[in-house]
């Protein structure tokens, strides 16, 4: 059994999509931009929010000083409204109840910023323990960078060799190559398979279960 389970949170653990999708097109909508359908979001996201921002943006419009213009309007209403309509994959809480009960370790390694990452695990996942959760932090670089995976690995003392990295997207297969981890990406969140196997994680699962039986 791994003794340490890094999990992605926007698209792995948490079905953010909705609320990320809504405070986005608050943003833009304050502004005068025009709104995109929740579903586009999910191409959208994962490489933290300024490049959200960048993506949502129209044409010609995609500068830094737009970026900053979103991100003043998204944060404030971001930071009330973001477990709204997030839940936690079917399956999902009960799985880390059960690696929690069996003292495997579980952190949280996300682009999304520090501030939004701990409300939403503390609101939505109350009663697991996570080693560390962290996420988009000032001065460190954003995943694909594996700094965030060895930040994790010093916090809980687990060598790379007994911890397994899950996530939803290529920028988090790439972040556990990268890391020089096993990786394991599902395909239950915001982008689909084909975008997962290029990269060649060692494992690649469609549901809680199938998950359950690599960690164990």
């Amino acid at each position: 059994m791994k003794k340490l389970v890094v999990f992605d949170l926007d698209g792995t653990l948490i079905n953010t999509i909705a609320d990320l999708a809504t405070s986005t097109n608050h943003a833009l909508q304050q502004l005068g931009y025009p709104t995109h359908d929740i579903e586009s979001y999910k191409f959208r996201v994962g490489n933290g929010i300024n490049n959200l921002f960048r993506r949502a943006l129209p044409e010609g419009e995609k500068t830094d000083e737009n970026v900053l213009r979103v991100r003043r309007e998204f944060i404030p209403y971001y930071n009330a409204h973001n477990t709204d309509l997030s839940r936690p994959y079917p399956g999902m809480a009960e799985l880390l109840e059960d690696l929690q009960a069996q003292g495997v370790l579980l952190a949280v390694a996300s682009n999304k910023y520090q501030e939004a990452t701990t409300k939403i695990i503390s609101e939505l996942l109350p009663s697991i323990r996570f080693s560390a959760v962290l996420g988009q932090r000032e001065g460190i670089n954003i995943k694909p960078d594996p700094q965030i995976v060895y930040d994790i690995l010093t916090i809980t003392g687990i060598s790379k060799h007994d911890i397994l990295y899950v996530g939803d997207s290529g920028v988090d297969m790439q972040t556990g190559s990268n890391a020089g981890v096993e990786t394991c990406g599902v395909t239950w969140g915001f982008r689909p398979r084909a975008e997962l196997e290029p990269f060649n994680p060692k494992h690649i699962v469609d549901s809680v279960e199938e998950l359950k039986k690599i960690i164990k």
